[in-house]
């Protein structure tokens, strides 16, 4: 997955980023920092997109 691509995470994930940056936005934070740090708070929280592959889990 290369930098910057969010096919990896679901749905939901993209909505709370998505309403996450907008609180930042509201509070003066630019566009840019503001994404970045929405989606930090959302790997925090979920641990980063969805996961696959054989094995995993195990």
């Amino acid at each position: 997955m290369s930098q910057g691509d969010k096919d990896k995470y679901t749905e939901k994930q993209k909505r709370k980023a998505e309403h996450i940056e907008e609180g930042y936005e509201k509070r003066g934070v630019s566009h840019e920092e503001a994404e970045k740090r929405a989606w930090a708070t959302v790997n925090k929280q979920d641990g980063g997109g969805k996961k696959g592959g054989s094995g995993h889990d195990k």
